[in-house]
């Protein structure tokens, strides 16, 4: 995508079965195989909403993300930040379960479009039914550092998940509360 932008060159849609997704190859194997054999099935269960770029001229993905409800232990959460939360057990969340940009597609900042636009659809979910944080699983020390470069905060325990809180997304867009 030399010379443009993100939003100019591909548009985000719910994934559909005419979107091309065969020959999508993100260097991961398993974001790979869940974006061929896997999203439409968790989309028609309501289990998972899967997104897909695409180049404005064709169907084929080049990149995509995959939102869930999930919810979190608090006492799984830094001991400052659960300090400041509702004395209750659990409580609600979005899941980014997956992230992921085609080979082809990388290195011009389609990820971070992506995220961008996947924390965006959750901040705009979250005021109709609550959410504290968007929640990640780094696949591994790539992914970790893209989600840190973000301000995602790690659990203190669990070495790949992070969250974002969604005051800290407000405050991305420039919202107001």
């Amino acid at each position: 995508m030399p010379g443009g932008r993100p939003d100019d060159a591909y548009s985000i849609e719910p994934l559909a079965a005419n979107h091309d997704r065969v020959a999508f190859a993100c260097g991961q194997s398993a974001l790979d195989r869940y974006l061929r054999e896997q999203a439409r099935h968790d989309a028609k269960r309501s289990v998972a909403a899967t997104f897909v770029a695409v180049p404005r001229d064709t169907k084929a993905v080049a990149g995509y993300y995959a939102l869930a409800a999930t919810s979190v232990d608090v006492g799984e959460l830094p001991p400052g930040v659960a300090a400041k939360l509702p004395r209750y057990s659990t409580l609600p969340a979005t899941l980014l379960g997956r992230l992921a940009v085609d080979q082809r597609h990388q290195g011009c900042g389609l990820g971070e479009y992506l995220l961008v636009h996947a924390l965006r659809r959750s901040l705009t979910a979250s005021r109709e039914i609550g959410a504290l944080a968007v929640i990640v699983d780094a696949i591994d020390g790539r992914a970790y550092a893209f989600y840190k470069r973000y301000e995602f905060v790690p659990f203190p325990d669990q070495s790949r998940r992070l969250f974002l809180p969604m005051q800290s997304i407000v405050r991305l867009f420039g919202e107001k509360t």
